[in-house]
């Protein structure tokens, strides 16, 4: 298996829009919503740009090394769609609760206390450990790269390429919404929703965790042929 134009950007780049509305993407955008929740239009824009930016660098590193590990990575995957799903589960329960409020001066603060930008690389390189499902394609030719034998420079470059195509990719919609007035408005009625409705954005984040976890646990990932 190698590398042409298809597998590099064409490919990753629909597999990555279609990819933010499935569900193991959604619970990251909800919450990076929240982050943004008030914050003026331009420092949406910026903060969302580098939040795309360090997402797909580091799921671009992610590629790299599902090239040098093989079939060792789907390992390291699963545990991520399970950790990040528990996480959605808990906040879920915390709304559930009444305990959001708690939630806002613990976390909310903190990120907001590194400069903006750090709170951004922060979440990118957090919900860069969340591939979801719709790349199972692109992985599947990152392994069977390794299970060939194939880990040679251009391959390891070329699975950084790629992942890193789709997590910039996944990443868009965000960053486009950011972009337009009425889009950020749409934003922050989105971040709202959380507070006004916590019942159902309760019910929201522990449907999508338990749905991660599920899918870390039992579903079916690509080997290496």
């Amino acid at each position: 298996m190698e590398f042409g134009l298809f597998n590099l950007l064409v490919l990753p780049v629909g597999l990555g829009l279609f990819g933010f509305i499935e569900p193991c993407s959604i619970g990251s955008s909800l919450i990076f919503i929240k982050y943004l929740e008030g914050k003026p239009g331009a420092r949406k824009l910026s903060e969302t740009m580098l939040f795309a930016l360090t997402r797909a660098l580091f799921i671009g590193g992610l590629g790299a090394v599902a090239v040098l590990a093989g079939a060792a990575f789907t390992g390291f995957q699963r545990g991520a769609w399970i950790v990040l799903g528990a996480g959605y589960a808990a906040i879920g329960i915390l709304y559930l609760a009444g305990r959001a409020g708690f939630l806002m001066r613990t976390i909310g603060p903190r990120l907001a206390g590194l400069n903006g930008a750090r709170g951004s690389v922060g979440l990118g390189l957090i919900f860069g450990l969340n591939i979801p499902a719709c790349a199972a394609p692109l992985l599947l030719v990152l392994l069977g790269l390794a299970g060939a034998g194939g880990a040679s420079g251009n391959a390891v470059l070329g699975g950084f390429v790629s992942l890193g195509v789709f997590g910039l990719a996944l990443s868009l919609p965000l960053v486009a919404a950011a972009a337009f007035a009425p889009a950020r408005r749409l934003i922050d009625r989105l971040a709202a929703l959380s507070d006004r409705m916590p019942f159902w954005a309760g019910i929201l984040l522990i449907a999508l965790g338990l749905w991660s976890i599920w899918f870390g646990i039992f579903a079916a990932l690509p080997a290496p042929a």
